[in-house]
């Protein structure tokens, strides 16, 4: 605490009132109330960055880059829907990915490593499933959790014959390419980074990097699939920022890779994993569909 008490002086602020928030500690003071955090890494490139594109829908960063702790000014959020929230966040990261596209080289490898690293995983939970079917259908018994997983393997392993060719058809659409474009990505999305105010506000930028636009909704697809129909909100964000033809199907291979569903001995929680992972495979499944004029996602045989 003294530290952060030193960091204060540094800065002029003189606190009145101080509140823990998780890894935020919340000040108040004569000149204004501020949040301050551990630095994880250095992101003043990423802000001078921002700065340069004219996008200025973050908080306000008080202490310079050299400092172990950052203070920036808290902003209140207004109560809106949520519904409403995840629209304006929507229309923010597709400004975001507008104002700060560039393209860069590429080797043939930067592609196939991605390839690589995708049909490996695709691969091992292939076999993972397959052996953890083998072992619950050998039991007289199953417990709940393993009757839920053994009523829609089929949907586990028609997904993944899928994401099978899928990955194939991807890389043949890249391994040529010499460019591909960037952005900025927040790499943290979620509707709790999101401040609606008198303007729009993205905060928690500790993650933040150079990277494929997709990533951005990658990351909130996965946590909030299963909440919101992502059908309206992704047509909204294509309208505003068009997807590539092959960073679409990677984003679609992405969402749609099952998860590694790991038994503990809770066998509540073990049933609720089993059933949200099924769940998210079908809404994900519902929601790609129309993009595919020639076949769904469980028509394919693995190889």
């Amino acid at each position: 605490m003294q530290e952060i008490n030193e960091l204060l002086k540094r800065y002029e602020l003189k606190p009145r009132k101080y509140k823990k928030n998780n890894r935020v500690l919340l000040i108040e003071t004569p000149e204004g109330r501020y949040g301050i955090k551990p630095k994880t890494k250095d992101n003043q490139y990423i802000y001078d960055y921002l700065k340069s594109r004219n996008f200025n829908y973050l908080p306000k960063v008080i202490t310079t880059n050299n400092e172990e702790y950052e203070i920036t000014e808290y902003i209140e959020s207004y109560n809106i829907p949520k519904e409403q929230k995840i629209i304006d966040l929507i229309d923010l990261i597709s400004l975001l990915h507008n104002k700060t596209t560039h393209y860069q080289e590429v080797t043939e490898d930067d592609y196939k490593e991605i390839y690589e690293d995708l049909k490996n995983n695709i691969d091992y939970l292939y076999s993972y499933y397959n052996d953890l079917i083998t072992i619950i259908d050998s039991k007289i018994y199953m417990s709940p959790c393993e009757y839920v997983l053994a009523r829609n393997i089929s949907k586990i392993f028609s997904t993944l014959n899928f994401l099978h060719d899928e990955i194939e058809k991807w890389y043949n659409l890249v391994k040529e390419k010499k460019k591909k474009r960037l952005v900025i990505i927040h790499n943290n999305l979620e509707l709790d980074h999101f401040i609606s105010n008198e303007q729009d506000y993205l905060i928690s930028w500790d993650k933040a990097k150079i990277g494929i636009p997709i990533f951005d909704l990658y990351k909130l697809y996965l946590k909030h699939g299963l909440e919101y129909d992502f059908t309206e909100l992704f047509k909204r964000y294509e309208k505003s920022y068009p997807l590539h033809e092959d960073e679409r199907k990677l984003f679609f291979i992405l969402i749609l890779l099952p998860k590694k569903i790991e038994f503990t001995n809770d066998e509540y929680e073990n049933t609720k994993e089993v059933g949200k992972t099924i769940d998210f495979l079908y809404k994900t499944q519902n929601f790609i569909s129309p993009y595919y004029s020639n076949k769904r996602p469980e028509n394919n045989t693995h190889k």
